[in-house]
């Protein structure tokens, strides 16, 4: 399975983010993890700087979108195949720069997706 980037990543254990590392991990998916603060979550080192990143297939965001226009740049740069917008994270305006990017845009959740096998 192609590796994927879980952004807004915290090692609150009851913040979705960190259950949605776990999840992955638990699905064999090569996880990485982007957050304003340096952790671990399951082995999976949280970093603070998205430039760290390559290669990255899926990106699953868990950052408010108020908060995503400071990383639209960067998360374009990465060429991801697609991106999952996760209860809350709904951004039409992103939704546009992607697709025109031609980028994957997915309004889901990745818990859900991973529990039903459409991940």
């Amino acid at each position: 399975m192609a590796k994927t980037l879980v952004i807004g990543a915290s090692t609150n254990p009851g913040r979705y983010s960190n259950l949605a590392i776990r999840r992955l991990l638990e699905n064999n998916i090569e996880t990485v993890a982007f957050g304003v603060r340096e952790g671990t979550v399951s082995k999976v080192q949280i970093k603070t700087n998205l430039s760290d990143f390559q290669n990255v297939h899926t990106i699953t965001l868990y950052i408010n979108p108020t908060r995503q226009p400071e990383y639209y740049q960067q998360i374009l740069d990465l060429k991801p195949k697609r991106v999952i917008f996760n209860p809350g994270t709904e951004n039409p305006e992103f939704y546009k720069m992607l697709t025109k990017a031609g980028i994957k845009v997915e309004n889901s959740c990745t818990l859900v997706l991973l529990a039903t096998g459409q991940f």
